[in-house]
């Protein structure tokens, strides 16, 4: 109900390999020697000099970020659709004199259509349960139940913006003491404690923190974000799914049973 287009898909690949082979570069560019001579210290030595677990670890923060990213961007457009799709469904379902054929007039893949025709279903079978069931409950549960299927599927990848927001400081703290401790390992086997010899690795170790800082910022306003943005869409999904219950309820016969 909600695949993306191909042209859509390339666009978010993109943007996704573009995030990728900037924080490569950042990571694995060389030390530029300046007038004053080479920086030991930064991303590029950061990089050279840690072990397997520091770069884990900046390998993970790297994967978080454009895992945020990208299911930043999806929803972005995603949600741009179901709305463009709520524009249409107030524009030509409710001018089309039938249930039948304003659903017809809405795109194949919107929600509103799928909403639709789960209430022009639930009218068509209801003959079926033999008066079991009353036709305004019939219509009421398939509507409410397309409408939650809609909103189990805008909320997908959501969770993936809470956990990084959440996790991705204590990874680069994680990695922050682990740099630390081997810092001042070092520092201690080299029998030297000077301040350029204790401030160069310890200031390194802390751009750990950094980047988990960098990384949780953008997902937990991009959730923020997207959650006021998925509630303004649903808001009217739900609104269209009262009145159709109101047109299906009216549209048939049974209703007066």
């Amino acid at each position: 109900m909600f695949n993306l287009s191909y042209f859509q898909f390339r666009q978010i690949a993109s943007l996704v390999a573009l995030a990728l082979l900037a924080s490569q570069a950042a990571f694995c560019q060389d030390v530029t020697p300046t007038s004053e001579g080479a920086n030991p210290y930064g991303l590029a030595a950061l990089w050279g000099s840690s072990d397997v677990v520091a770069k884990t670890v900046l390998l993970l923060l790297l994967t978080m970020s454009v895992g945020s990213w990208y299911v930043i961007v999806s929803k972005l457009l995603e949600q741009s659709r179901l709305l463009s799709y709520g524009v249409q469904a107030n524009k030509d379902f409710w001018g089309a004199g039938a249930l039948a054929h304003g659903a017809a007039k809405l795109a194949e893949k919107s929600p509103y259509r799928f909403v639709a025709e789960a209430a022009i279903d639930a009218v068509e079978k209801h003959p079926a349960l033999n008066d079991h069931v009353s036709l305004n409950d019939w219509i009421v549960m398939r509507v409410q139940g397309a409408v939650d299927r809609v909103q189990g599927t805008s909320q997908a990848g959501m969770a993936v913006l809470a956990t990084v927001g959440s996790i991705s400081p204590f990874v680069g703290l994680f990695g922050t003491v682990w740099g630390i401790y081997h810092a001042l390992t070092a520092i201690g086997l080299s029998g030297q404690a000077s301040i350029d010899k204790v401030a160069g690795p310890v200031g390194e170790a802390l751009i750990m923190t950094a980047i988990g800082l960098a990384v949780a910022v953008p997902a937990v306003l991009g959730y923020n974000w997207l959650l006021r943005r998925n509630k303004q869409a649903l808001d009217g999904l739900r609104s269209f799914g009262t009145a159709l219950h109101v047109a299906a309820l009216s549209s048939t016969p049974a209703a007066s049973k």
